[in-house]
């Protein structure tokens, strides 16, 4: 009877430690978020017909015509909060990448998508068509098996393969960097621009009123997303690949030169909406001798955005375009949203959202 009083009393006194320490642990996890809804959807596309009569006795296996092919559409994860912002948040991808870049980082902290759920907004991830859960195309091709990871490294300005950038934002460990490469994702075909922008203006007809949010490759099919779809009210771009300027207007040295400007009926659309885009760090102002050629890319790109800034704003817009370095934030890569300081970051433009009344 002794020997049961004796354990009782250890475990009645250890209860109090043990809860203690549960309660530490709970403590440095995030708290819960509330979904009151979510769910999947294609957005646009097309459908293709192959000449012929399908026959169903066929067996499965045997190439005939006849028959159908839905190809070219957006593929769409959402989550909505309970109490949501009146304002959805739309996210599109850049090159290699898939809605994954907004989900998670290298290192396994919350993406932009948690982020901005826990402000409470609602969320649109968005596979581009070709990419992702949006592999299906009416267009043939190839995935390409070649190794690239390094020109990526260099090119994302992490570094110069196999050196990081000093103070760079990203992680240095062996397994994000092996994470980092895993998420690249393969086109399974080359789907036109106007396409993946036809398919995000189908994305925001579901979601009604939002933000798009950009990064990369994805900047140049979103200009046209906001031309097109008046549920756009504000775009974040970040490090845009690429810019709409509108014809008579178009820089000096531009591909495709005069050709490539838009009418100024489409352009003035995005003077209607405030936009903000951003540039991270190793950006130099200047040519440095014997830079990298990912240097000098995205040197031309922050010089392009501010000329681009200026047109939109000549003509009476709302653009900003923000170098991080320039305003005290420094480190951060061409993956500005997922770098170590993407709280940092999210904590910026949730600034920038207030003042737009986003």
């Amino acid at each position: 009877m002794k020997k049961i009083f004796c354990v009782a009393l250890v475990l009645v006194a250890a209860f109090p430690l043990m809860a203690r320490g549960n309660r530490a642990v709970e403590k440095d996890r995030p708290q819960p978020l509330i979904i009151q809804e979510q769910g999947a959807f294609s957005a646009g596309g097309t459908v293709i017909t192959s000449e012929g009569t399908f026959d169903p006795n066929i067996p499965w296996f045997t190439p005939q015509g006849g028959q159908t092919r839905h190809g070219d559409h957006a593929d769409v994860f959402y989550q909505i909060p309970a109490g949501a912002n009146k304002n959805a948040l739309v996210f599109l991808h850049g090159y290699g990448q898939s809605r994954r870049s907004w989900e998670t980082t290298a290192d396994g902290r919350e993406g932009f998508s948690n982020i901005f759920l826990r402000k409470g907004y609602s969320v649109y991830l968005v596979d581009q068509p070709g990419r992702g859960e949006a592999g299906q195309t009416t267009i043939a091709g190839q995935i390409n098996a070649t190794p690239d990871d390094q020109t990526w490294f260099t090119q994302f300005r992490i570094g110069l393969w196999p050196d990081f950038n000093e103070g760079v934002q990203f992680p240095r460990d062996e397994k994000s960097l092996d994470q980092f490469f895993r998420m690249m994702t393969p086109d399974t075909a080359w789907v036109p621009q106007d396409a993946t922008a036809a398919a995000m203006s189908a994305v925001f007809d579901k979601s009604g009123p939002g933000v798009l949010l950009t990064h990369s490759a994805g900047g140049m099919p979103g200009w046209e997303t906001a031309m097109a779809n008046g549920n756009v009210k504000a775009v974040v771009a970040f490090e845009p690949g690429g810019f709409s300027f509108p014809s008579g207007e178009v820089p000096e040295g531009t591909p495709g030169g005069e050709d490539a400007g838009i009418p100024l009926d489409d352009f003035l659309k995005l003077t209607k909406i405030p936009i903000i885009v951003y540039f991270g760090d190793y950006i130099p102002e200047a040519p440095v001798p014997g830079e990298a050629f990912s240097i000098t890319f995205w040197r031309n790109v922050l010089q392009t955005a501010r000329l681009w800034a200026g047109v939109v704003n000549k003509h009476g817009g709302d653009a900003t375009v923000i170098s991080l370095p320039e305003i005290g934030i420094t480190g951060n890569t061409h993956f500005i949203m997922s770098d170590l300081n993407n709280l940092q970051i999210a904590d910026h433009l949730t600034g920038w959202f207030a003042q737009k009344g986003l």
